[in-house]
């Protein structure tokens, strides 16, 4: 049997930085190397026990590899008050977050929605909703309001001028982040056998169910729980949906000249309103987790910007609904200009939030598919 041998750094004393993070994991790492009883819990372990060494490339793929289901520091034998002080997922936590902000363009904004995300998800939302909202109060030949239903609010070329280039600029920025996380970790060329895995890995959220399958103990330790991977599934199931519906619209209005509004039985109206109920759910059973879960063994840090990704989605999805139900009412003016701000927000938002934290996941995925 190995010998464990530990650098003397107090956990608690751990230090804030990128260097600081990678010197942390790196030790408890080096720990859990030798240990081993942790290796069926998820695809973090048998890749740590793949290494002899830890490199700050393999430590940044682990890190956004590990999903912080927590299981791990509820079975460990050397968490505090040991003198090793063990909590494999705060340290990962804090080197992934450190991988997202220092990849991300400008990485000063990414540090400064983690460190505040909350507020400043509702204060942006709050802003591009105000700012929709006096758009609409131009008047008409201005405003070029010639449209029906919500066109009748706010024209349709004033929208893709406005949320086209608001979504495609913030895509470019997350796919040159999301290139710089894949070469810093060795990322090869990849096969479509990779690909297929790593997606099947995504779709049943794989590492979410735990070593046994009952799934995580991410909000009570002595409890396991599948509530958190069905939470992510209804909230990426329903993202796709609502992306889903919007690709459709916008075929539907270039290509067969069928303009919005739409029926209930449009294809549109049928992915939006379902994606729109799952959203809401997943967001906000995630949210309530989160409230639950013990912030020691996350990235303290970065609490309030994972909650403002969350509101965000949440405000996205509940809004879209509200929008339907009531389109009628004479507050149409006022909902569509909150929901349009809330998605203007999201997109804008996209690249600093927590939002990149799906496709460096894949990466990771697809990397580990690679070193297998």
């Amino acid at each position: 049997m190995q010998s464990i041998n530990v650098v003397n750094i107090d956990p608690n004393e751990a230090v804030q930085t990128t260097d600081g993070s990678m010197t942390e994991a790196r030790r408890q790492l080096e720990v859990c190397n030798a240990c081993r009883y942790c290796e069926s819990f998820c695809s973090v372990f048998p890749a740590v026990n793949r290494e002899r060494t830890f490199s700050e490339a393999t430590i940044t793929q682990l890190a956004n590899l590990c999903h912080n289901c927590r299981g791990c520091y509820y079975a460990c034998q050397y968490t505090a008050p040991h003198e090793f002080g063990i909590n494999i997922p705060k340290v990962l936590a804090e080197v992934r977050q450190n991988s997202w902000q220092d990849n991300a363009m400008p990485a000063f904004m990414a540090r400064a929605f983690h460190r505040s995300g909350a507020a400043l998800a509702v204060a942006v939302v709050i802003g591009f909703a105000l700012l929709l909202w006096l758009i609409n109060q131009l008047p008409q030949s201005m405003n070029a309001n010639l449209g029906e239903g919500f066109y009748n609010q706010l024209s349709h070329n004033a929208m893709i001028a406005i949320f086209i280039p608001a979504f495609l600029l913030p895509v470019l920025a997350i796919a040159i982040s999301v290139r710089r996380y894949w070469r810093s970790v060795g990322g090869t060329q990849l096969r479509l056998c990779h690909i297929k895995a790593a997606l099947a890995s995504v779709a049943k959220m794989r590492n979410l169910a735990g070593g046994s399958g009952e799934g995580c103990n991410f909000e009570d330790e002595d409890r396991f729980s599948n509530a958190r991977r069905w939470y992510h599934q209804a909230t990426m199931i329903g993202f796709l949906l609502c992306f889903a519906a919007t690709s459709a619209g916008t075929l539907m209005h270039y290509l067969f000249d069928m303009q919005a509004p739409y029926t209930l039985f449009s294809l549109p109206k049928m992915l939006g309103v379902s994606g729109g109920v799952l959203l809401s759910i997943g967001t906000l059973g995630l949210g309530l987790l989160k409230l639950q879960a013990d912030r020691d063994l996350a990235d303290r840090r970065v609490w309030g910007g994972e909650m403002g990704f969350i509101i965000l989605l949440f405000l996205v999805s509940t809004s879209g609904l509200a929008l339907y139900v009531l389109a009628a009412s004479p507050w149409l003016p006022e909902l569509l200009a909150l929901h349009l701000g809330s998605v203007l927000a999201l997109f804008v938002l996209m690249p600093f939030s927590k939002m990149v934290h799906g496709f460096y996941r894949l990466a990771a995925l697809l990397r580990e598919q690679q070193l297998q």
